[in-house]
């Protein structure tokens, strides 16, 4: 009896071992194929601002997985700045996570920047994070080489009001309002949403009906974000 006792526990730590290690493994398996999707859907998003100028008859949404990696690797500069505007070398700018930075003191962030290059001129791609009415919200602005006209955005969200803030992805008639649009007005970040239509169509987008704390809150982000890079734009000779 005592034997059969052994063999029976012997047995289950055993089945709890290989249990363990199975999981473990799929966990790993998971968590790899996760993370390289969330790159790769990362790196269209910042493709999308630029979208018009990947070249003749490119897209994003028809780029395989593979081409955009390949796209980014050959034509995307990655460059990792400090608040002063100076150079942090040896990073890449795909690793900087906002969300985290947000949690350092601001004297100690990093910023994330994209150059995307084409065969006739260069864009900024700068990542800005802020706040919605329920939740974070984040996007990408591409800027021409003049730093100052808007290429293109794409926003997102966490937890925006399908059919009201959550518009400022799923509307891409939002999103689209910004290219053309300038950032800087007298060295000042200018560009914003307006409540009940823009009135400066150089500087200001129509805002989302119903959405007007989403609209403030990009607003909000857009002006903070981007002059976050002011320092970095002001070493760049033109």
């Amino acid at each position: 009896m005592e034997s059969s006792n052994k063999y029976i526990i012997t047995f289950i730590i055993i089945m709890t071992v290989v249990a363990a290690v199975a999981l473990a493994g799929m966990r790993e398996i998971t968590m790899s194929a996760s993370t390289k999707n969330e790159e790769i859907f990362n790196k269209r998003s910042i493709l999308l601002t630029v979208n018009e100028y990947l070249g003749e008859g490119l897209s994003v949404s028809d780029l395989s997985d593979d081409q955009v990696l390949k796209m980014f690797k050959e034509q995307v500069e990655q460059v990792v700045i400090n608040k002063k505007g100076e150079v942090v070398k040896d990073m890449l700018a795909e690793k900087i996570d906002l969300a985290v930075e947000k949690k350092k003191p601001e004297a100690e962030r990093l910023l994330p920047l994209f150059v995307f290059k084409n065969d006739k001129e260069k864009f900024y791609i700068l990542s800005v994070r802020g706040s919605g009415l329920w939740d974070e919200i984040w996007g990408n602005i591409a800027v021409k080489s003049d730093l100052n006209t808007i290429a293109g955005v794409t926003f997102d969200h966490k937890g925006e009001t399908p059919g009201l803030g959550a518009e400022i992805k799923d509307n891409p008639g939002f999103p689209g309002q910004f290219v053309g649009k300038q950032m800087f007005k007298d060295g000042e970040v200018a560009i914003l949403v307006r409540k009940g239509g823009s009135q400066d169509k150089m500087y200001e987008v129509d805002g989302i009906s119903g959405a007007t704390i989403t609209g403030d809150g990009v607003s909000e982000m857009l002006q903070r974000g981007i002059s976050n890079y002011s320092p970095y734009f002001e070493t760049i000779e033109n």
